[in-house]
C-alpha cells in the first residue's frame, strides 16, 4: 500500500484554505501550511492589500491545528509571470484573466516546484473543484512521485470537475491547468456547500471561520482594476464613438480601462429615453472606443462563433469536431458548442445561442458535462 503523501497547503489566511488544512489533518496526512508571499503594494496603489494580515491568519490557523507554518517568497516570480502577462495584454487592447494565470504559473507553477524541491507530494488548495482518479474510479487517491523527478511515477489520469456547491464552483480558474498539474493537486473542500465549510471552522475553533472572503486580483487584494491599471499604464486618451453613425459622444481616458460589454463607467449618459450605451469594440487604428445601444442588435455585441488559441487540456486534446460545452466566464453557466479544431492549437468554437460581450483575452472553458477538459483565450 503507497505511503500518504506529504501535502503541502496553500495557506491565503482565508477561511477555505484553513478548511483544506482541517480536513486534510483530519484524514492524517504529513502536512505543512504555506502563505505565498506574492503582493505587498510596494508601489502604494490605491487599495487594501491585507498580506500581513493573511500571514497572522495563516499562521493562527496552523497554530491551531498543529502543523508547521512557513512564508514562500514568490513575489519576483508573480510579477514576472502575472503582472506582466496582465499589463502587456491590457497595453495591447485585451482582457486577460490573472486569476486563471496565477493558478496555471504561481499556485500550480512555482509553488508547486517549490513543493517538489522541498520533498513534498503533492499541493492542496481551498479552490471549490473536485479531482477524480479515472483509474480507480474514486476521488482523491494518495499518490506519490519521486520530487526529484520530472515525470509521475504512476500512470494514473485524473478528472477535474466542478465543486459540489454551483454557487462558489471555481472550476473556471483552473481551465488552463494540465495533466501534470491536475496530477500533483488536492482540491479538499471541493465536495462542501460554503455554510457547510463555514459550520466547520466554527466548530474546529478556526481563527478564520467568520473572516469575509476576499474580493480582487489574485493574490493583489482588495484593489480596483482601474486604479491597478493607473499606476502602471499612462492614459492615451481618445474618442467614444457611437457604432451604428460614427457619432462622437466624448472621450475617453484609455481603451485599456474597458472591456467589450461593458456599461458602468464609460461616461457616456443615457439617452432621453434612458437606453444605456455599452461598449462594442475598440478601433486601435484611431483608438476609437466604440459603444452602442444596449441591444440584442448592438453591433458586435453578441457573437455566435469564435476562435480560440493557446488551447490547454488536461485530457487528451480533440482533434476532430466535437459537442461539447463552454463557460464563457466565470459565473455564467455551461452552454452547448460545436468545437472546430484548427491548426496551430486553435479552433472555431460555434455557439447554439449568441453569447454576449466575449473580450479577446479572455478565457473560454471546455467541459464534458461537469468535466472540466480544458481551455483556450478568445482571439
Amino acid at each position: 500500500m503507497p505511503a500518504s503523501p506529504k501535502i503541502l497547503v496553500a495557506m491565503s489566511g482565508g477561511v477555505d484554505s484553513s478548511v483544506a488544512a482541517l480536513l486534510l489533518k483530519r484524514e492524517g496526512h504529513d502536512l505543512v501550511g504555506a502563505y505565498m508571499k506574492n503582493w505587498i503594494n510596494e508601489d502604494n496603489i490605491i487599495g487594501h492589500c491585507p498580506w500581513m494580515q493573511d500571514i497572522e491568519d495563516a499562521r493562527a490557523v496552523c497554530d491551531r491545528l498543529g502543523i508547521e507554518f512557513r512564508v514562500v517568497n514568490l513575489m519576483q516570480e508573480y510579477r514576472e509571470k502575472v503582472v506582466a502577462y496582465l499589463l502587456d495584454g491590457y497595453k495591447r487592447g485585451l482582457t486577460p484573466n490573472p486569476d486563471i494565470m496565477c493558478n496555471r504559473e504561481i499556485k500550480f507553477g512555482v509553488f508547486r516546484q517549490w513543493a517538489r524541491d522541498h520533498g513534498f507530494d503533492a499541493v492542496a488548495t481551498g479552490h471549490y473543484a473536485r479531482r477524480a482518479d479515472l483509474v480507480a474510479g474514486v476521488a482523491d487517491p494518495g499518490r506519490v512521485f519521486d520530487p526529484g523527478s520530472a515525470t509521475p511515477a504512476t500512470t494514473h489520469r485524473y478528472a477535474l470537475l466542478e465543486g459540489a456547491d454551483k454557487n462558489k464552483d471555481q472550476s473556471y480558474f483552473l481551465a488552463l491547468l494540465s495533466q501534470d498539474q491536475l496530477a500533483d493537486a488536492r482540491f479538499p473542500i471541493g465536495h462542501l456547500p460554503k455554510p457547510e465549510l463555514r459550520r466547520l471552522a466554527a466548530e474546529a475553533g478556526l481563527p478564520t471561520a467568520a473572516k469575509k472572503d476576499s474580493q480582487g486580483i489574485c493574490f493583489i487584494g482588495e484593489v480596483k482594476m482601474q486604479d491597478f491599471l493607473r499606476q502602471y499604464v499612462p492614459d492615451q486618451p481618445g474618442p467614444i464613438v457611437r457604432a451604428t453613425d460614427g457619432k462622437s459622444l466624448g472621450v475617453h481616458r484609455g481603451l485599456h480601462f474597458y472591456t467589450l460589454g461593458q456599461r458602468k463607467g464609460i461616461g457616456v449618459p443615457s439617452n432621453t429615453d434612458n437606453q444605456a450605451y455599452v461598449v462594442v469594440g475598440k478601433r486601435a487604428e484611431d483608438n476609437a472606443l466604440l459603444v452602442a445601444f444596449d441591444a440584442a442588435d448592438a453591433p458586435g455585441l453578441f457573437q455566435t462563433e469564435v476562435r480560440v488559441h493557446s488551447l490547454q487540456w488536461n485530457t487528451a486534446p480533440i482533434t476532430a469536431p466535437r459537442r461539447l460545452e463552454g463557460r464563457v466566464r466565470y459565473r455564467d453557466p455551461r452552454v452547448a458548442i460545436e468545437f472546430i479544431p484548427e491548426e496551430g492549437n486553435t479552433a472555431l468554437v460555434r455557439f447554439d445561442t449568441p453569447q454576449r460581450g466575449l473580450a479577446s483575452g479572455q478565457i473560454l472553458a471546455l467541459h464534458d458535462g461537469e468535466r472540466l477538459l480544458g481551455g483556450g483565450v478568445y482571439v
